[in-house]
């Protein structure tokens, strides 16, 4: 078992996405963290920079539509987040830590929609 708040450092993360806020953001990383990023083709990024590099060209417009907290839970090598986008788009993140309290891992994919935000329907 670790001695940090795994679920707390999400939380962390989730409100430096809400604040558009990068540099704390990137803190929260290890230096050589990856990012699996499932939404839309899959890309995998690695280092500090380079998750700086996609997040920085995300962040502002998606910290201005509102990152919501749909579901948080421990998780068998992490937690497991969902979240949504502007109250609507729902994302799956699980998040893995170095033994320092670092994230070192990030995967995020489409989460299941809920119908009832479906504007289309």
């Amino acid at each position: 078992m670790s001695d940090f708040d795994q679920m707390g450092i999400v939380v962390d993360w989730l409100d430096a996405c809400r604040k558009g806020d990068l540099r704390s953001l990137i803190d929260l990383y290890t230096d050589d963290a990856s990012l699996e990023c499932q939404c839309g083709c899959t890309h995998l990024y690695r280092g500090r920079s380079e998750l700086e590099a996609y997040w920085g060209s995300r962040l502002g417009a998606l910290s201005s539509a509102g990152f919501g907290l749909e579901e948080i839970s421990p998780a068998p090598q992490g937690v497991e987040l969902e979240y949504s986008i502007a109250g609507s788009l729902r994302i799956r993140a699980s998040f893995g830590f170095s033994v320092d309290g670092k994230i070192s891992r990030t995967t995020c994919a489409p989460a299941r929609q809920n119908p009832m935000d479906c504007s289309a329907c």
